[in-house]
């Protein structure tokens, strides 16, 4: 007996040992299934990534740094590397480019900014349920509308036969001059971003406590002041998120400076599109492509850090 009592404590350790060991391998084996499922999920979306973004993107950098050969289109093999096409790119008539393409886009998404922010507080907190499905089904409805139709709106609106052509030949405005042009390639802009300025807006303003802005007017603050010191402050995520996206659309803007700049707005779109259709010249318009992106890479770079720093959530 008492051997039989010393071997069954020594099995029942034996088998105390083992039970961990066997538990840890099934968790092991259930986390690299799980690991190659979600790789295999994957898959088709890195696949499509690399296909259609990775490599063109790399395309165009290799090909930016080829030398221009007259008369041929592309680069042309054998030809020794080069960083002419960015250097062209310190010439101050590039620069004029740049400026212009990011201080009409910053200021339209400014604005979109300013006018979207008070229309969507306004449907988060005010409106009703079935009223604010109506609001978002409107704005989506916008983003549907043709942008041709959009852009000859635009352009008869604010045209020299259009409905403010009264206004502004009473107030002496010369519709031909860069400021006026200028106003209308941002308008023309804003009939894009405040819709989706708006939308984006509503979902943080929707997440906001109430409670903290009327624990801010208990406390002695005005409407204004709560808004200012709680509300905004609590939204900032979406403010730059708004802004990002609709900075986005206004850098990368092809037809709406085309056709309402009338050739006197030109562009980085507009530019590169000159290189690569009208020139033929691929390597300068890939250098200009991929000076666009390092700048926008940069411009998102430093406004997430600056969130970061702003954020009170």
């Amino acid at each position: 007996m008492p051997g039989c009592s010393a071997g069954n404590r020594k099995s029942s350790l034996c088998f105390e040992l083992k039970a961990p060991k066997a538990g840890r391998d099934i968790c092991w084996r259930e986390l690299v299934i799980r690991t190659r499922v979600s790789l295999m999920l994957l898959l088709p979306a890195v696949a499509v990534f690399l296909l259609f973004l990775v490599f063109p993107v790399l395309l165009v950098l290799e090909e930016s740094f080829r030398a221009y050969v007259p008369g041929r289109i592309g680069g042309v093999e054998g030809v020794p590397l080069t960083v002419k096409n960015y250097t062209e790119l310190l010439h101050p008539a590039y620069a004029r480019y740049f400026i212009q393409t990011y201080f009409l886009s910053f200021c339209g998404a400014a604005l979109a900014i300013l006018v979207g922010f008070p229309i969507a507080y306004h449907i988060a907190r005010n409106a009703s349920p079935r009223v604010r499905q109506a609001w978002i089904a409107a704005l989506i409805g916008l983003l549907f509308l043709s942008g041709l139709v959009r852009i000859f709106a635009i352009q008869l609106t604010f045209g020299s036969v259009g409905m403010l052509a009264p206004i502004t030949a009473f107030l002496g405005v010369n519709i031909n001059g860069n400021a006026y042009t200028n106003f209308v390639i941002v308008a023309g802009l804003l009939h894009y971003e405040i819709p989706l300025s708006i939308l984006i807006l509503m979902d943080p303003i929707l997440s906001l406590n109430p409670r903290l802005t009327e624990a801010a007017q208990s406390l002695g603050a005005s409407k204004l002041e709560s808004h200012l010191t709680v509300t905004i402050p609590m939204c900032i995520k979406g403010l730059v998120s708004a802004f990002l996206v609709s900075m986005t659309f206004g850098v990368s803007a092809f037809v709406i400076p085309w056709i309402l700049g009338r050739g006197r707005v030109v562009f980085i779109s507009n530019l590169i599109y000159s290189r690569f259709s009208e020139v033929a010249n691929y390597q300068s318009g890939a250098a200009i492509s991929i000076v666009m992106m390092v700048l926008s890479a940069l411009l998102i770079f430093i406004l997430s850090r600056l969130t970061t720093l702003l954020d009170r959530t």
